[in-house]
């Protein structure tokens, strides 16, 4: 392989117009959404002094998403994802707009960010489902690992500018100037996928179903596919047993012995290692056995994990948590590229929006997990144990899902053979 294929497969970019204009409004979406999410927990702070309430407003967040998800991928299947995307992103800019007038108040309200966590979680499924589901056929159905490879490195270049940034103006011009900046991020990003063209399901698509009926249908389809129930199944082996982050706190003061700044650098060491690894994504759409390259991935990242929780100095623990994201990235952009390929377009919304969900509730029981397991064995004990799970688990499911084991992006896809 080249040095040359190793580097970011940007023909996405090249090719589509209206790929750009998704790739430009979402990078100005995920830089936009640290500014809110370190705003907020600032705000709620400031007004209860209460760390409980912070948590709260993010659980009220969190379930609204999850609903938000679940639905968006029915509506996705139902109707234009072009319209949904950009009713979304219109509801977004308005919430924010909204905590902006909020915060700038002599006395803001704290019911009203609890409202606008309601809204903006539910907003943000119905978008994040639909935009999923289109990706495919904005980018081609040829170029979906490249796509899932730039739309990965937006995220994480906003996990790490974001928050930094936030802070800045937080302590600066202040909380209200966040939410101002991320609703005209919004208003400039709406105005770029104006332009992008209908993006309807597919023709097999039966918008009269029930939507309850036609949500059964998206899991009787994951079920009765080895390689998407595996997708779904690979990542759950990671994110609920070897999810260390709400362990962290814990482990900068009382092992690393670095507080606060040994924390921080725990935290921002997997998004270093997730980025190196995005930039580093062009073999993904090129190798022949894409199945065995991501169980390898997220052997990594348990391996990784593992070997994080022996570590017992900074400078490796952080080395191992770079080679963790890293891991996790490439497992991202394999595992995106793999469900898009294996779901018909009648589908991609429902299926998509139930990996989403899954993604994003296991990540908050694996942080639930990791919390007991350490009161339990210890906060190191905790990370080694569930760094072994998930390398246990993977490595079963590859012996028993051979079909997953064998998926690439090869094959035709699900379209293709008419699934």
């Amino acid at each position: 392989m080249r040095l040359g294929e190793l580097v970011i497969d940007i023909e996405p970019l090249r090719r589509s117009g209206a790929f750009r204009r998704v790739f430009a409004a979402q990078t100005l979406s995920v830089v936009g959404a640290s500014l809110t999410n370190v705003g907020i927990n600032l705000q709620v702070y400031q007004l209860t002094k209460s760390s409980l309430q912070v948590g709260l407003v993010g659980l009220v967040f969190g379930v609204t998403l999850l609903a938000g998800l679940i639905a968006g991928g029915v509506l996705a299947d139902r109707s234009d994802r072009r319209k949904v995307i950009l009713g979304s992103r219109a509801g977004t800019a308005l919430i924010l707009t909204g905590l902006a007038v909020n915060a700038a108040l002599p006395a803001p309200s704290l019911g009203f960010v609890y409202v606008a966590a309601v809204f903006a979680g539910g907003i943000a499924g119905l978008g994040g489902s639909a935009l999923m589901a289109a990706i495919p056929a904005l980018s081609g159905p040829k170029l979906v690992a490249a796509a899932g490879a730039l739309i990965t490195v937006t995220s994480q270049f906003g996990a790490m500018v974001g928050p930094a940034l936030a802070g800045l103006i937080a302590s600066g011009p202040g909380i209200a100037v966040c939410f101002a900046l991320d609703a005209a991020g919004y208003v400039v990003g709406l105005t770029l996928l104006w332009f992008l063209p209908s993006l309807p399901p597919g023709e097999s698509s039966d918008t009269t179903q029930h939507p309850l009926r036609s949500l059964a249908d998206g899991f009787k389809f994951i079920k009765g596919n080895q390689v998407v129930a595996g997708l779904l199944l690979i990542d759950l082996w990671a994110v609920v047993f070897a999810m260390p982050y709400a362990l962290f706190p814990q482990l900068g003061t009382e092992v690393f012995h670095g507080g606060p700044t040994a924390v921080g650098l725990l935290y921002t060491a997997p998004a270093v290692g997730a980025f190196l690894g995005a930039l580093t994504s062009g073999w993904t759409g090129r190798i022949q056995h894409t199945g065995r390259a991501l169980i390898a991935a997220v052997l990594l990242w348990g391996l990784a994990i593992t070997a994080f929780g022996l570590s017992g100095q900074l400078w490796l623990g952080l080395t191992f948590l770079a080679l963790a994201g890293l891991g996790d990235t490439i497992s991202e952009i394999l595992r995106r590229a793999l469900l898009q390929h294996y779901t018909p377009d009648r589908l991609q919304g429902r299926v998509g929006s139930l990996w989403l969900a899954q993604a994003t509730g296991g990540t908050a029981v694996g942080n639930a997990e990791a919390g007991v397991v350490s009161r339990l064995l210890g906060g190191p004990a905790a990370v080694v144990t569930g760094g072994l799970v998930c390398v246990a688990g993977v490595v079963m499911m590859a012996v028993a899902m051979p079909k997953f084991r064998e998926a690439s992006l090869r094959t035709p896809s699900a379209d293709e053979l008419k699934v």
